[in-house]
This record gives C-alpha cells, structure tokens and sequence, in this order.
C-alpha cells in the first residue's frame, strides 16, 4: 500500500473502516481486557518515509458529539507512527443498544457515520517545535501548538496555500458484542425483530450455567428467576393482546363512521341535495336552488300573482286588497270608490 501512496501521505490503519462493539453495560473502569470491552476503536498512522519532511495530520467526522478522538492533530516524523484513539460516547452507545434491541443487527449494518484523516508536509521549522515539546494526556499538545496547528488547516482549507492534502475517507460499522454463551440471545433477538416485537432482555438472555454444576441454592436462586422471567413474559403478552384489541376497536369504530357517512351523502343525493356541506351563506337562494326551483322563478311567479290581484280588484271580483290602507291608497283603489258613493248619496236625496 505504501508504494502507491504520494510522499505527503500517511499509511492508515486500519485501511477501509472503523469498526466500533456495542455492549448492554458500559466497560468497567479497570482490569485487564478494559481497552477490548470499550466502546473503542484505534487508528494508527504511520509515515512511510517517502519524504525527509514531516507531515501534518488532522482527524474528523461526521458526527463530532458522537466520537472522542484523541489526539484529533498532530505531527509526525518520517519512519515513525502515531496511535489515535477514538471513543464512542456511553449516551450514543446505549442508544445504539437500544436500536439493535429493537430491531437487530440490521439496523446497524447501515451506519452513514464517517472518518476522515488528512494529512500534507509541512515545514522543519514549523515541525520542529512539536518535536521538542511534552505531550499532555491523550497524546494532545500545548494549547498553543493546538491553535497553531489549527491555524495551519484553517489556511491550507481556505487555499491559502498551494500545499497538496491527502484525503483518507473510513467507514463506521457498530457490531454488537456477542460472548460464548449467548447464541439463543442472538436467534430471540432476530425472532422478535422478525416479527416485529420486542423481548425483554431480562428473559431472552439464557443462563450460562449447566443445573448439574450448580448447589442447591443455585437451583433455588435459578428456579426462582426463570419464575420472574416467565411472568415477565405473561405481561409482555398481556399487554401485546390489549394493545391488539385496542386497535382492532379502533379499526372497527373507523369503519362504523365511514360507513355512516356513506350513507348519509347517498341520501342526501337522492333528494336533490348536493353532497357535501353547503360553503357560504347563499341562505334562501342555495336552499331553492338544491330544491331544484330558482329564485328567479319564485319571484317571477309572485309578480304575476300580484298583477292578477290588482286587475281581480279593479273588476270587482275580489276586494281583499282594498282593506290594505297603504296599497289601496297608491294603487287608486279609493278613488274608484268615490263615483260609487257619490251615486248613492244622489238616490238617498232622491
């Protein structure tokens, strides 16, 4: 690999990926096998010694909450190499738990989480103070070789300067930490993510000890677990069946209403009515108008009947509307009442 890298590169490792285990409880803070039960990944960079220069590196991600990278900047010398520690924090690893718990492995098997390790020569003189200076914990600088460093990468991405940069781009995989004795565990887990459900870890996890090999208080303590597993699994159970008939009621209520609004549209349809409720306050218009007569036609209609009524009165045929004051005064009525009276007093003299 070293052969077809340029002289500013640096040799990683490991070459494609960042490979991080999820474990139920998080690593203990001492004893031996600590650094392989963490959440942890190593990535070491080595120069090659292409070049008699020393060459810059930086380290990021794409999820900089998530990760603890540790030195994340540096320097180093030709033919010599530097351990880079990458920690996943306890809070995303206990969500990652979760997940697997939820749905398995393949929910993880498609982390978007990413690395990438950059790195370019730089100058003796500006390497040479890094090379004579103690380093702190976690392999970090002074705070102000940290601020130059940084300076030096804000210049070099802002094209600054015409120094080349090699880009190393490294995947995450999170895979969930299987011990001997947990093959059932891992076929429960994938049962249940097959069909959707979610076991309890309390009781989906099997014992690890054979019954012939335990004391009589072993067996007891043992009995007395399996009993609070199994009614761990009963109210798992129970609560699955009414979360069931909760949503088959639902399902049912659902189908109950549409099917009443359904017919109520039918019906309304069948008389005329338009479906769907009536926008704006059209008032008596929009009610004639569903009832299939206009407004125009009602109040044509209703003058005609009015001037039958008024040429009715003047033959004498009906009198209704000369007892109205007001309208037998503008329509005249009274008038043609007034020869009638006049011949009547005539006779009276008479």
């Amino acid at each position: 690999m070293a052969s077809s890298l340029p002289p500013y590169a640096l040799e990683v490792s490991p070459e494609s990926s960042l490979q991080f285990s999820i474990t139920q409880h998080p690593p203990s803070s001492g004893g031996d096998g600590d650094e392989n039960n963490a959440s942890r990944c190593v990535l070491t960079l080595r120069h090659t010694g292409a070049t008699k220069e020393c060459l810059a590196f930086k380290v990021k991600t794409t999820q900089p909450r998530r990760y603890l990278v540790r030195p994340n900047q540096g320097i180093v010398s030709p033919n010599s190499s530097e351990t880079i520690s990458i920690l996943l924090v306890d809070k995303d690893r206990q969500v990652l738990w979760s997940t697997y718990e939820r749905l398995g492995q393949s929910a993880l098997d498609h982390s978007k989480d990413k690395f990438l390790v950059q790195s370019c020569v730089v100058s003796d003189e500006f390497a040479g103070q890094f090379q004579v200076d103690e380093r702190g914990e976690g392999g970090q600088y002074r705070k102000e070789l940290v601020e130059a460093l940084t300076a030096m990468w804000n210049s070099v991405a802002s094209g600054g300067t015409d120094v080349a940069v090699y880009n190393k781009k490294l995947h995450v995989k999170h895979v969930v930490e299987v011990f001997s004795g947990d093959a059932g565990y891992n076929e429960a887990r994938a049962a249940a993510a097959g069909h959707g459900g979610n076991i309890p870890v309390s009781f989906s996890q099997p014992s690890q000890q054979n019954a012939d090999q335990m004391s009589p208080e072993q067996l007891f303590d043992e009995v007395a677990s399996l009993r609070r597993k199994y009614d761990e699994l009963v109210a798992f159970s129970v609560n699955l069946t009414a979360e069931r008939d909760i949503l088959n009621n639902s399902l049912e209520q659902t189908r109950r209403d549409l099917n009443r609004e359904i017919a109520s549209r039918q019906a309304l349809e069948k008389q005329g009515f338009k479906a769907g409720p009536v926008r704006g306050g059209g008032g008596a218009q929009d009610k004639y108008k569903r009832g299939g007569i206009s407004m125009n036609t009602v109040i044509f209609v209703g003058i005609l009947s009015f001037m039958a009524a008024i040429r009715a009165t003047n033959n004498g045929s009906v009198g209704f509307l000369r007892s109205v004051p007001v309208l037998s005064g503008i329509l005249g009525f009274n008038q043609l009442d007034e020869p009638s009276r006049v011949d009547s007093a005539l006779k009276d003299e008479l």
